[in-house]
C-alpha cells in the first residue's frame, strides 16, 4: 500500500483529509506522526505555498506528499485575510482573535460576500516536474457574529449560501461534500484512484 505523506500539523485539517480519503489503496501519515516540522508560507498565492509545503514533506521523507493550502478572502478587503488567514490577527494569532479582528473591520459594511479557497497539490517525488494541482471554491458571507460549534478558522462567521447555515453549523459529512477543501479533495481522490487503485 502507497504511504502518502500529510504536509499539516493542523490536526482538524488532517481528520477532514484522512475521511476523504479513507476508501482509497493508500495510506496517509502526517508528517507530525514523523516529528518533521512545518513549512514556511513565505509566498503570496496559495498555490506557490502548498507547493513549497509538499515539496517540504516530500524531501523530508522520500515519499509522495499531499499539501494544501486555503483561507479566506472577503471581496469588501480585496481578498484578505487570503493566504494571511491562520495568521491574520498576528504572531500570536488564534481562530477568536482572527474572526474578532474580520468582524471589527466588516462591522460598517453591508457587502460581506466572501468565499474560502483552497489549493491541494499532490506530488510524487520531491522534484515532480508534474504535480497535481486541484483547486475549490465555497462561496458564502460573513455573519455579524458567530453561530455553530463544529469547523474551525472562519467557520462560525462563514455563511454557506446554500444551507443558510454557517460553517460550523454543518456536519462534517456534509461540510466535506460542499466546502472548498472537500471539493478539491473530492477532484484529487478521483485522480489517485487512477493512479493506486490498480
Amino acid at each position: 500500500m502507497q504511504k502518502i505523506i500529510l504536509s499539516t500539523n493542523n490536526r482538524k485539517k488532517l481528520a477532514e483529509i484522512k475521511m476523504l480519503l479513507s476508501d482509497l489503496p493508500i495510506q496517509t501519515i502526517a508528517q507530525s506522526d514523523l516529528n518533521i516540522g512545518e513549512a514556511e508560507e513565505p509566498y503570496g498565492t496559495f498555490l506557490e505555498n502548498a507547493l513549497n509545503k509538499a515539496r517540504f514533506a516530500s524531501k523530508a521523507t522520500n515519499l509522495p506528499a499531499i499539501a494544501d493550502d486555503s483561507g479566506l478572502c472577503v471581496d469588501v478587503l480585496n481578498g484578505m485575510p487570503g493566504v494571511l488567514s491562520a495568521r491574520f490577527s498576528g504572531k500570536e494569532a488564534n481562530d477568536k482573535k482572527n474572526n474578532d479582528k474580520l468582524l471589527s473591520l466588516l462591522k460598517n459594511e453591508e457587502n460581506r460576500r466572501a468565499h474560502y479557497y483552497c489549493s491541494i497539490v499532490f506530488i510524487k517525488t520531491y522534484d515532480d516536474p508534474q504535480p497535481l494541482i486541484l483547486e475549490g471554491i465555497w462561496h458564502g458571507e460573513i455573519l455579524f457574529s458567530p453561530r455553530g460549534d463544529n469547523g474551525f478558522g472562519y467557520d462560525p462567521i462563514f455563511l454557506d449560501f446554500k444551507t443558510d447555515l454557517s460553517a460550523a453549523e454543518l456536519s462534517a459529512e456534509l461540510k466535506n461534500k460542499i466546502s472548498h477543501r472537500g471539493q478539491a479533495l473530492q477532484k484529487l481522490k478521483h485522480k489517485l484512484k487512477i493512479l493506486y487503485d490498480k
